[in-house]
């Protein structure tokens, strides 16, 4: 067990922060609802209601059940991210066991950190600047070439989504696709708007490149991370 939250101020002010790193490390009892949490469950029982136990089985055998919010007895994920400086601005790279599993742009850490743990409401998530390091250099790379090293990818989405995340990959750089020709590639010729809806869900900036999808008219539309920084991405591609 970590040598972390040992005492019960230590693990009390995890609670407080919705610790996720504190998730395993023990588990929380609340007197008032007979239920036993994860540090970080949402849940805001007052102290003097709130027990501590090292294990499952200790919560469990002082007549405690797991939360249905926070589902403490489930396995933890863990994601390594990472913070780093492209040609864009500030981006967020976290990894599972599996892969890249998100790649963002953005202007302020906690924002970002913020839309990250949204993502991922049961993951445990640990800031590691080198396991992001791979990731981060491949957006680099996209961003100044159009052409990133390949990763393994952990995509996590619909059907639908995966299948338009792979035609946005399709799409050669210093070229654009309107929404209604990836709809077509996809086989799903009436799905713009969905095609349009997995765009926006897109989990990972330029190496899923959704800044070459443009409306019919060939007017930019949106982009999740600026519109300013589509319209740079474009140019860049197109003067390669």
């Amino acid at each position: 067990m970590t040598t972390a939250y040992q005492t019960d101020d230590e693990r009390w002010t995890a609670i407080e922060r919705r610790d996720r790193a504190a998730d395993s490390a023990f588990f929380c009892g609340v007197r008032t609802t007979g239920v036993y949490c994860r540090p970080s469950c949402a849940g805001r029982p007052l102290r003097k209601n709130v027990t501590f136990h090292d294990t499952r089985e200790a919560a469990r055998a002082a007549g405690l059940r797991p939360c249905l919010r926070c589902r403490p007895d489930e396995p933890i994920e863990s994601l390594a991210y990472g913070f780093g400086q492209t040609p864009l601005g500030l981006a967020l790279a976290a990894t599972s066991q599996a892969g890249l599993a998100l790649l963002i742009l953005g202007d302020d850490r906690a924002a970002m950190a913020e839309d990250m743990a949204a993502r991922f409401p049961r993951a445990r998530l640990v800031e590691d600047d080198a396991s992001a390091a791979p990731a981060l250099a491949a957006l680099t790379s996209a961003i100044e070439s159009g052409v990133g090293a390949t990763l393994a990818l952990d995509e996590r989405g619909s059907e639908l989504q995966r299948a338009v995340w792979k035609a946005l990959r399709d799409i050669p750089a210093g070229t654009t696709a309107s929404y209604a020709q990836i709809a077509r590639t996809i086989g799903r010729p009436q799905a713009v708007r969905a095609v349009a809806q997995a765009c926006g869900a897109n989990p990972l900036a330029v190496l899923t490149p959704c800044h070459r999808v443009v409306r019919s008219d060939g007017g930019l539309s949106g982009y999740r991370w600026g519109v300013e920084r589509k319209r740079a991405l474009l140019d860049r591609e197109r003067a390669a």
